[in-house]
């Protein structure tokens, strides 16, 4: 901000010193008119008559009356630009390093410019869904500690009795077969018990630590695909990869539509990472009351035998590679297919990989 007021107060310095060269020149041009005498003959005598020039001072009035009305909306723009754009930009500068830093807890003051207010509430949206996210890690994660520490605690049990059982059978102190085989069905009952936990460990560690929200409404099919025509025409075109999306009927659906936006961008992104690039299709179906919607890359190598965990949590197919990925795109799609009350499904098509969606219709 401080640049900008330098730099304002330089251009209104500009803007005085021409106005000020304009009226040194006008003045100068005016001064600088000679007296004119002209020899009239008349038929007795010659007669001179002199004619003197004088200042036209009325258009240096309206000189002056224009140029500072020139100014003074210079000096409005100016200022406007600055109170509307440039101090706005500067606070909004601010903020991205506070959010940056991790400081979520401060709300963002509202802004009423036109060019930024929008702007500044969607970043105040995020900041507050970064700060609910936040907390709802913190209140999982020390869950998930309080749990595992409880069944660490549990397992500690089965596991001394477990070492007391093998303790005593290698000391011969049992010494009958049916006082042994008692000892033994001992220990197979605490390594059940010991299997239970570890079931509940896993089980704990696989739950939907997502939270993901839906908000469950109506919405037409073209809304979704026109959306996603916009995020990837460009996109595709430019890793010269041919994009199709085959015609279809308008129709209302059940569902989020940001959400359903979402998963069909997970899907996209996969073809894009996982397929040859040459060729990325979307096409439609229909079965009873569902709507298909499926998305079909060229160049699948990805084995026919792994189809089975591809919607498992940090899942990556034996065809990832290099790509860059979490294992998570395919199961937050069907997460969020099912909180929508629909499904998602992939399959091999001759050597093509398709990913399909299931949408209830309206």
């Amino acid at each position: 901000m401080n640049n900008y007021k330098k730099f304002t107060m330089w251009f209104f310095g500009l803007e005085l010193f021409l106005i000020a060269i304009a009226n040194g020149l006008y003045y100068m041009t005016a001064n600088n008119q000679k007296t004119d005498i002209e020899r009239l003959q008349d038929k007795t005598d010659t007669i001179y008559k002199i004619i003197y020039m004088q200042t036209d001072y009325r258009t240096w009035i309206l000189m002056n009356i224009s140029l500072g009305i020139l100014f003074l909306l210079s000096v409005f723009l100016v200022l406007s630009i600055g109170a509307k754009v440039i101090k706005p930009f500067q606070e909004m500068q601010y903020l991205t390093e506070e959010l940056a830093k991790g400081n979520l807890s401060m709300p963002i003051k509202a802004e009423k410019s036109k060019y930024f207010g929008r702007f500044l509430w969607s970043m105040d949206m995020l900041r507050d869904t970064l700060e609910s996210n936040r907390e709802k890690e913190l209140e999982l994660q020390k869950e998930k500690k309080t749990l595992i520490l409880s069944l660490t605690h549990d397992i500690k049990t089965p596991l001394s009795a477990i070492h007391l059982y093998t303790k005593a059978l290698a000391a011969g102190l049992y010494s009958t077969e049916e006082r042994r085989l008692e000892v033994y069905r001992g220990i197979e009952k605490n390594v059940k018990d010991m299997e239970d936990y570890v079931n509940e460990i896993i089980s704990a560690s696989r739950e939907d630590f997502l939270h993901l929200t839906v908000n469950q409404t109506e919405v037409y099919l073209a809304d979704v695909m026109e959306e996603v025509r916009k995020l990837y025409d460009d996109k595709l075109g430019r890793l010269h990869t041919l994009f199709q999306i085959e015609p279809y009927t308008d129709l209302m659906l059940k569902g989020d539509a940001d959400r359903l936006t979402e998963v069909m961008q997970n899907l996209l992104e996969n073809a894009i990472k996982y397929g040859d690039g040459q060729k990325i299709t979307i096409s439609f179906s229909e079965e009873e009351d569902c709507q298909l919607i499926t998305v079909k890359n060229s160049g699948c190598s990805l084995k026919r035998e792994e189809l089975v965990n591809l919607f498992d949590s940090f899942y990556r197919g034996s065809n990832a590679g290099a790509a860059k990925g979490s294992g998570l795109g395919l199961y937050i799609s069907r997460q969020l297919m099912r909180k929508m009350d629909g499904e998602i499904f992939v399959e091999i098509k001759d050597n093509d990989f398709c990913a399909t969606v299931v949408v209830r219709k309206a």
